[in-house]
């Protein structure tokens, strides 16, 4: 196995108030370990400290305790702080706070231009991330005429021009209507499968992580489970103690199997749950 792109070592981050001077541990000890090429959904409910994990993948935030190592770099060394920011790019909620210019193309130009890449190359880049995004017919555009899963795209081909080897996304899709949520999530799985960009998603929202390949599940700050997303949806009770849900058709067959009906849990998209259903009621008629 290749050396991980992203690792924790007994992480701990706290937040700070300053009016009652109380410390509030959003991250209690955190062991991670994020291979190349891999994509990984990080699920919890808010407060759970996925978003706060993310933040440490790039060095937004610095550990409190603990450290955190991108392509073997410890994040707290401030010389190597551009070339970690260089292998993972972040993109965030809300795609207005990252578009820049009043153009696509020119927005999507702007963070090569920021890291010194020369011009001919820069033109090449931006043509590349805008057409691995589905927006290249869209460069010649004002971004807010655009919708805001195709903004969320622009935002995604702006961190892909500067070539970075890991993006994380922040609930991405949270300000998203279901034709947005739906594009975005078609990007991010192409670029992982066609051109081997590891992905690290941080969601809330159970379809979406069903899509990973590696579920990882937070709750007060720590990993309470990491697997296939079959396998951690399985776990139906367990997820619901920490406050989360499964998806709907892992929710409905865990119900039917109450009943006393012979139906598996790790069929996770419409389809399968569809297929699963089919399959037991066709195998009863067989038999009566």
């Amino acid at each position: 196995m290749s050396d991980p792109i992203l690792k924790t070592e007994s992480l701990t981050f706290s937040y700070h108030t300053d009016e009652d001077k109380t410390a509030k541990t959003v991250l209690d000890g955190v062991d991670l370990e994020i291979q190349p090429g891999s994509f990984v959904a990080v699920l919890g409910h808010n407060g759970s400290g996925k978003s706060t994990l993310a933040k440490h993948f790039n060095a937004i935030l610095l550990p409190e305790g603990g450290k955190v190592y991108v392509d073997g770099m410890d994040t707290t060394n401030e010389d190597k702080l551009l070339e970690i920011r260089r292998i993972v790019g972040m993109v965030f909620q809300n795609p207005d706070n990252q578009i820049v210019a009043n153009v696509v193309e020119e927005d999507c130009a702007f963070g090569p231009e920021n890291l010194g890449v020369p011009s001919p190359e820069i033109r090449e880049r931006v043509d590349q991330a805008l057409k691995a995004v589905g927006m290249y017919q869209y460069r010649e555009h004002a971004p807010h005429l655009l919708s805001g899963g195709q903004k969320q795209r622009i935002a995604i081909a702006g961190v892909l021009a500067m070539k970075p080897r890991c993006v994380v996304l922040d609930e991405p899709t949270a300000m998203l209507d279901p034709n947005g949520r739906r594009e975005v999530m078609e990007t991010i799985k192409t670029l992982n499968r066609e051109q081997g960009v590891t992905v690290v998603l941080i969601t809330h929202h159970m379809d979406e992580a069903a899509q990973a390949d590696r579920l990882i599940v937070m709750s007060d700050g720590k990993i309470v489970q990491d697997g296939p997303p079959r396998e951690v949806f399985q776990q139906v009770e367990t997820l619901r103690a920490t406050g989360l849900d499964v998806p709907e058709t892992v929710s409905l067959l865990y119900e039917l199997r109450k009943e006393g009906l012979d139906l598996p849990l790790d069929a996770l998209s419409d389809e399968a749950c569809a297929d699963a259903i089919c399959q037991l009621f066709s195998a009863e008629k067989k038999t009566v």
